[in-house]
């Protein structure tokens, strides 16, 4: 079989007498002189990295947990054919651990004055903005001996969005709605409910509800149906402090929260209310406010994607006055943060009362699962040590709780998985109660 490349050249080298590779510079010369020779050729031959063109196209944004595709498009300007390997480096979170090197590395062949495409995927870890690092290009000759080798900035972002995992209860949520908003015969009445059509009064109405002026005129006794009032304003609180990178399963506290926000903003803004956002530790991490229905949720998502926790205590009183700020009128302030008793009653209850005098306050906490899961724990020494500690903590959950519930605040608490869902069950309540 015939040898090529830089395989024929070293079986030629290694063929030469033995008398040549003796010590003397008559060898050496006689040996390198043709290697470094085709060693220069090769490196000749190679086509040059800097000359190169690189542009990027391809995705600009994903959700967590999906891939992105950015495409790059090399040209080559030379009149060498480019034979080379290039590695397009992104942060380390756009892979999932072990994958960087399988879809961060290309080989590719490019003729002279052509171009070709190589594309990267990305499966993001984190949320957030991926920012392109470099390119960098080898560049061999035909015979594999010599390289050149540079690096190219092209500038590409990728920003990774909050997953919306909670995106499968809105259904049913929907559903729940469509009740209450009268397309299905409920009768609910209370302070945020207006007057919406007159029908016979069938048993068990409220006798409350009878409209007796609407009975005088007709044979039957008829009475009102209300449904909930539209356009309220709903603030959810994003509570950005050390409390909320705390990790519960694979993830923090915050993303939990997040997803349950942009549940109730769906859900809300189905309802015909008007959802805004604000994000705060000790100062503003993020605020959206006045975007229609229909902008509402790409709003949010593109706001959260960037929001990451602080390792700081929140700032509780600052916190209330940019709330009280975005919330002029009676709103549904819904703040997500945690129920630990310090944070809470140093910070929170004391100022509490600026927000409840005006506003209907819910206050969601993300639990965690693996504290239920200790408390169930028997059978030896530790399993009962564990049990007994978990069972403090969620002693000292729910009195944190009670105190809430006992300044007129409705405390979700709930696991990652349930906080969304009973979250979205809670403003539904509200609305039957016509507490909104």
């Amino acid at each position: 079989m015939a040898l090529t490349g830089r395989t024929a050249l070293l079986a030629a080298l290694g063929s030469l007498p033995v008398g040549i590779w003796e010590p003397s510079w008559t060898g050496i010369l006689a040996v390198n002189a043709p290697l470094a020779l085709a060693c220069a050729c090769d490196f000749a031959l190679a086509a040059p990295v800097r000359r190169l063109g690189l542009t990027r196209s391809g995705d600009t944004s994903a959700r967590l947990g999906e891939p992105a595709d950015v495409t790059l498009t090399i040209t080559n300007p030379s009149n060498r054919p480019l034979r080379a390997q290039l590695r397009d480096a992104w942060p380390p979170s756009s892979w999932a651990p072990g994958t960087e090197v399988e879809s961060s590395r290309h080989r590719l062949t490019v003729p002279p004055g052509e171009r070709r495409r190589v594309t990267t995927r990305l499966r993001p870890i984190r949320r957030g903005d991926h920012r392109a690092d470099r390119v960098t290009i080898r560049s061999y000759g035909p015979l594999g001996l010599l390289t050149r080798q540079g690096t190219h900035k092209v500038p590409w972002t990728v920003r990774v969005l909050p997953p919306f995992t909670s995106r499968k209860h809105l259904p049913s949520k929907l559903a729940r709605l469509r009740e209450l908003d009268g397309r299905t015969s409920v009768l609910t009445r209370g302070e945020g409910t207006e007057f919406d059509s007159l029908r016979e009064y069938v048993p068990g109405d409220d006798t409350r509800s009878i409209d007796w002026r609407a009975t005088a005129r007709q044979s039957s006794v008829a009475v009102r149906t209300w449904r909930p009032e539209r356009d309220r304003h709903i603030l959810l609180a994003l509570d950005t402090g050390r409390t909320s990178a705390g990790r519960v399963g694979d993830a923090p506290r915050l993303d939990a929260s997040m997803d349950a926000a942009l549940l109730l903003a769906a859900l809300a803004s189905r309802a015909g209310d008007r959802v805004d956002l604000l994000a705060y530790d000790r100062r503003v991490r993020a605020l959206v406010q006045g975007h229609s229905a229909g902008d509402v949720l790409p709003s949010l998502v593109n706001a959260m994607a960037t929001v990451e926790p602080e390792l700081l205590e929140t700032d509780a009183r600052g916190l209330t006055a940019t709330a009280l700020r975005a919330a002029p009128r009676h709103a549904l302030i819904v703040l997500f943060t945690s129920l630990d008793a310090a944070p809470i009653e140093e910070g929170l209850l004391p100022v509490l009362s600026q927000l409840t005098q005006r506003h209907t306050v819910l206050v969601a906490s993300v639990a965690d699962p693996y504290v239920a899961r200790m408390a169930k724990a028997r059978g030896n020494t530790d399993a009962v040590y564990e049990a007994a500690a978990a069972a403090q903590a969620q002693s000292e959950r729910h009195r944190t709780a009670d105190q809430l519930r006992r300044h007129g605040v409705t405390v979700v608490d709930a696991t990652p998985e349930e906080l969304a869902p009973a979250l979205a069950d809670a403003y539904l309540a509200l609305k039957t109660a016509g507490r909104l």
